[in-house]
């Protein structure tokens, strides 16, 4: 039997086996996926000896995703990217680390809205944390011209803008609004709205009326972000579908089967937010 898991410290938050549990059962693969809680002094031993306590492999969530990627031996395109991985396996005794968070995006960006590749407008990213530079990298590999980027530390906005070059722009936190009047995406990174905690305080009024505003956060489901943009007759994007097209890669490589972000693997896991 095949065995997966996440691991973190804390781990108690993590849908991840609510997800895989999902399409093991759907596809009937004999095999499991659990939490582990991993403390930060334990996390290279727990790598290494993946193999031997049976695991084909493992998702990794905060506070690891840096430090795995470090420890690894073989590094993928989308990890060496973000300096973090958030997938990793052994393959002929080393440890290779991915990280999904790019494909997570840009498949569930381009399967709702494939009309957004239409523009050549700007991107406005608010965020500079490794969930924004995962998503700036996928625009940029989507042969975007621009992507506009915006944080309260501009310090940390520089650093992504001189890790991918002329086509990232650094903006003022203060001018988030402004400055994406004319932007075809919008994507909000930060944890702003999280369990309805802050807002980005990004005025929706002033963006063009094919604009598409996103939030990465899911809990909740509808951010007040996405709710004034929806009411402002705006199309939008939620953060759960992310998270569940990010699942998939690491899914095929431990199990051997592609799974499918259907329907109703999306309303299971929606109304277990919405319940939690």
């Amino acid at each position: 039997m095949k065995k997966a898991c996440v691991i973190g410290w804390p781990i108690e938050h993590s849908r991840s086996p609510i997800i895989h549990g999902y399409w093991l059962k759907e596809y009937g693969i004999a095999g499991s996926y659990t939490k582990e809680a991993v403390k930060p002094e334990d996390l290279e031993a727990f790598l290494r000896d993946l193999p031997s306590n049976g695991f084909a492999g493992c998702n990794v969530t905060v506070p690891h995703k840096e430090k795995a990627y470090q420890l690894a031996d073989v590094h993928h395109a989308s990890a060496n990217a973000v300096r973090a991985a958030n997938t990793l396996w052994h393959d002929n005794g080393k440890l290779i680390a991915s990280n999904t968070d790019t494909y997570g995006y840009m498949t569930y960006l381009t399967k709702r809205y494939p009309e957004w590749q239409e523009s050549d407008a700007p991107v406005s990213v608010l965020g500079a944390g490794g969930a924004a530079c995962a998503i700036v990298y996928g625009f940029l590999s989507a042969g975007l011209s621009e992507v506009r980027l915006f944080n309260r530390s501009a310090s940390r906005a520089f650093e992504i803008a001189r890790l991918f070059g002329p086509r990232v722009k650094v903006h003022d936190w203060e001018t988030r609004s402004g400055a994406s009047a004319l932007s075809c995406v919008v994507v909000n990174t930060t944890t702003l709205g999280m369990k309805s905690a802050g807002d980005t305080g990004l005025d929706v009024d002033k963006l063009k009326d094919t604009c598409i505003v996103s939030d990465i956060v899911y809990v909740p489901l509808e951010t007040d972000l996405l709710a004034r943009a929806r009411k402002r007759g705006l199309r939008t994007l939620d953060g759960l579908g992310m998270l569940l097209h990010q699942a998939v890669p690491g899914f095929e490589q431990w199990f051997g089967t592609t799974p499918e972000v259907s329907d109703d693997l999306y309303q299971k896991i929606a109304r277990e937010i919405e319940t939690s």
